[in-house]
């Protein structure tokens, strides 16, 4: 057995161990670099074969760790034991860390003979296209994104030009180089080269993070409700009124705000079912002038149960969650799960989803891109939901996640949403993290978890569009496979 190779793939379970901790609600940012710049180290030698595992230990480990919530989804609310709930989340990790295996089988066959900068570019290139996959994939899990833990810094300033992935590729870009010159120490030229890159690329960070591409074009005066209903009794029957009360009573002195916000599925009865209750709240919100939004189930011409918004009042308009939770809201391989355990029958779990193309929400005359829970994860989703919106806006219910670092990981993407196209968002949950979110991506103001309460305050309406907005994360990806493809083709000219 080879001692120096074990002690590598341990240095890539470190690696990986340790990134959750970069991230909310944690925030040691300085943990994404070395755990890049660690795995970096761990995969320069080796065989393919060593070279697949130590890609796939490092996602195994980041995951273990860094989505832990999921236990508590199963646990707490899905009915299964302890042993079965960590049965369950162990699958699913060991499960989805496989498509780590492409990755290091493609670096350790056509990219590695690469050095210095090049190979950093690389490695900072296929990390991204790796995290892409991921976003997509068997309906993605785009969640540990490496560029989620340098929000708060700085070092976060190509968002709005090339989105999170961008975000990414510039810190393990840099975590590479850096590593490459502390590796090459005694060779001066080498740690010249890298350490000059590095220090180049965070000056281009640095610049980008002091412009704004669009511009204030008014405000609004906003209320957010968290309700913090108990998960455990939200869908009975006999839950319905005293729900509607908590929320009328929360809501009861801010009718004259310019938008109230409910969180997802607030009212707990179908839309058709709902007429009077809407009636009501369309009657007291347009006295004062103003516009709710909030989520409620509804039913398709079919009967499929689907997961909506709708504005009220001075506003207009219903939105179809279009990008559905795995087993919370739908259920893969429905014909062999359905029914196993109480987490895959769960009430809601019979979702369809809405169109991709649909009008957005208003708010008197200020236009509304809406994201319910999940979906607000998805970078180019969001984008391209409404072109040149005047506000974002996502609803959601962190429930699921308990006291778990979930939620705090959920706040942290949306917050990296709001950067990312230049737009103020305001954010309404059952139990935390409600809150205001400005255009630059910082938390402006919260609700304490796990506490009914409702959150005033005015916020920033935005025109203009960032690069992002446009163009999405094509233009990055795109310059991504053609780093892989040039260090490859170089490779097979340089081969004897």
């Amino acid at each position: 057995m080879n001692l120096r190779s074990i002690q590598f793939e341990l240095l890539a379970i470190l690696a990986g161990a340790i990134f959750p901790f970069a991230l909310a609600p944690f925030y040691y940012w300085p943990l994404a670099f070395v755990s890049a710049a660690l795995l970096y180290c761990a995969t320069l030698t080796g065989s393919r074969g060593r070279s697949m595992l130590r890609f796939y230990l490092y996602n195994l480990a980041m995951f273990v760790v860094g989505v832990s919530w999921i236990f508590v989804s199963i646990n707490q609310y899905g009915g299964a034991s302890p042993l079965l709930a960590g049965f369950l989340v162990g699958l699913f990790v060991a499960a989805y860390s496989l498509i780590s295996l492409p990755q290091g089988y493609i670096y350790a066959k056509w990219l590695r003979s690469a050095r210095g900068p090049l190979l950093a570019l690389t490695f900072a290139a296929l990390w991204v296209l790796q995290e892409w996959f991921r976003s997509w994939f068997l309906t993605g899990f785009p969640w540990l994104f490496q560029g989620y833990a340098v929000l708060d810094t700085p070092l976060v300033g190509l968002a709005p030009y090339a989105g999170i992935f961008g975000v990414s590729f510039t810190v393990v870009l840099v975590a590479c180089l850096l590593a490459d010159a502390l590796l090459n120490l005694k060779r001066i030229r080498a740690v010249a080269i890298s350490g000059g890159t590095a220090v180049a690329m965070i000056l281009i960070t640095l610049g980008a993070n002091q412009y704004d591409q669009t511009e204030r074009s008014g405000r609004l005066e906003v209320a957010l409700v968290q309700g913090n209903i108990d998960q455990h009794v939200k869908w009975r029957r006999e839950s319905v009124q005293p729900i509607l009360r908590t929320y009328f009573s929360l809501t009861e002195a801010h009718y004259d705000a310019d938008l109230i916000v409910w969180p997802e599925a607030a009212i707990t009865v179908f839309h058709d079912n709902a007429e009077n209750i809407l009636a009501t709240l369309a009657d007291r919100v347009s006295a004062g002038d103003g516009a709710l939004v909030l989520g409620i189930p509804d039913r398709s011409d079919t009967g499929s149960f689907q997961n909506t918004v709708v504005s009220i009042g001075e506003g207009g308009g219903q939105y179809i969650k279009r990008r559905l939770v795995p087993f919370g809201e739908y259920v893969p391989l429905e014909s062999i799960l359905r029914g196993a355990i109480t987490f895959f029958d769960l009430p809601m779990s019979r979702n369809r989803p809405g169109p991709a193309d649909q009008a957005p929400l208003t708010a008197g005359d200020i236009t509304l891109s809406t994201s319910i829970c999940y979906e607000v994860v998805y970078p180019d989703l969001v984008r391209s939901t409404v072109n040149d919106p005047d506000l974002l806006v996502t609803i959601s219910n962190d429930t699921w996640f308990g006291t778990s670092i979930g939620p705090w990981q959920h706040l942290q993407m949306a917050q990296m949403r709001a950067l990312e196209n230049g737009r103020s968002m305001v954010r309404a949950t059952n139990n935390g993290v409600t809150g205001f979110i400005s255009h630059r991506g910082e938390l402006l103001d919260s609700l304490p978890q796990f506490e009914a309460g409702t959150l005033r305050g005015e916020v920033d309406l935005r025109t203009g569009t960032t690069l992002f907005h446009r163009l999405g994360s094509y233009p990055l990806l795109l310059l991504s496979l053609f780093m892989l493809f040039y260090t490859a083709f170089r490779r097979q000219r340089s081969s004897p």
